[in-house]
């Protein structure tokens, strides 16, 4: 069994807990998951199965969108509602929809996050929460992430009251952490805050609608139709740039070959997919690092 089946993972669960419960629903070793979703969060988790774990770290760089819930008036130690409270401003808070899509808009672009305490960033090969869980606080680095678009998703035109929360879609690259950013309109608000409800909604090219429950996985196992929720590997790569081949050169790529670089792809820095002219995907290549002019095989995906 070889393909991507879109999870849609419930609160309570890790993703590794998923990837434990598939292997054994589905009776297949292989199953890799696709980015980290905390537990507290659900949604949208790409799982790849068999050959196409080979795919998964191309899922995890691509962008994601998601839907949440800022709470204006508290911060916790998590940074999401599971945790304890830090500060709080209590009495009436009073903002204009123009204050807030002001400052939600004032995101858009590149911006620079500090990882929360309670995350799954390692440093100095232990990971933040084992820290936090200890109580002891480290440096963390920031990062730079991108907020692709942030909109509001509330009709109100006045937001009071002793905490305000209000709804946002956020669509954004790999590494962004939707929980700081709440703590961080809450900041431009001028007031602590915390994410109190998240639910991803598209991965890569995975959306809700794609996605399955246990249930529903367990139902198809049951009536032997899994096969067919099953998503090619060429799914997980629609967001990347592709080249079409003739016969020749595609049997050279099936074996690893390396290529000279086609005058279309000179300026391109990332990987593209190289695949036949009917759409099949045959290996992921990019410029190599040492040869102008040449490209490398970064992953062969067939070679039958």
């Amino acid at each position: 069994m070889d393909g991507i089946l879109p999870l849609f993972k419930p609160k309570g669960m890790t993703s590794h807990d998923c990837v434990f419960k598939l292997r054994k629903m589905l009776k297949i070793k292989k199953i890799g998951h696709t980015g980290t979703l905390d537990p507290d969060v659900n949604g949208v988790l790409p799982i790849c199965i068999g050959k196409a774990t080979k795919v998964a770290e191309y899922i995890t760089e691509a962008g994601k969108t998601y839907e949440g819930e800022v709470t204006i008036g508290y911060s916790t130690t998590t940074e999401d509602a599971s945790g304890d409270i830090v500060e709080q401003m209590p009495g009436i808070k009073t903002f204009t929809r123009e204050e807030i899509l002001q400052v939600l808009h004032s995101f858009r672009g590149e911006i620079v996050q500090t990882p929360p305490m309670y995350s799954a960033v390692k440093v100095n090969g232990k990971r933040l929460y084992e820290y936090a869980r200890l109580g002891i606080e480290v440096e963390r680095p920031s990062r730079k992430v991108t907020i692709y678009s942030i909109e509001l998703l509330d009709e109100r035109n006045i937001f009071e009251g002793e905490t305000v929360t209000f709804r946002f879609r956020v669509s954004c690259s790999k590494g962004t952490y939707i929980r700081t950013l709440a703590v961080m309109i809450g900041e431009k608000l001028g007031f602590p805050a915390h994410m109190s409800d998240l639910i991803r909604i598209q991965s890569a090219g995975f959306t809700l609608a794609d996605s399955l429950t246990f249930e529903q996985i367990q139902t198809m196992i049951d009536n032997e139709t899994i096969s067919e929720a099953l998503f090619p590997v060429e799914a997980a790569l629609s967001h990347l740039p592709k080249y079409q081949l003739d016969d020749k050169v595609a049997e050279k790529v099936k074996n690893g070959a390396v290529l000279s670089t086609p005058k279309q792809l000179e300026k391109l820095d990332g990987p593209v997919v190289f695949e036949t002219k009917t759409g099949i995907a045959l290996a992921i290549y990019k410029l190599h690092p040492l040869k102008k002019g040449f490209m490398k095989p970064e992953k062969v995906l067939r070679n039958e």
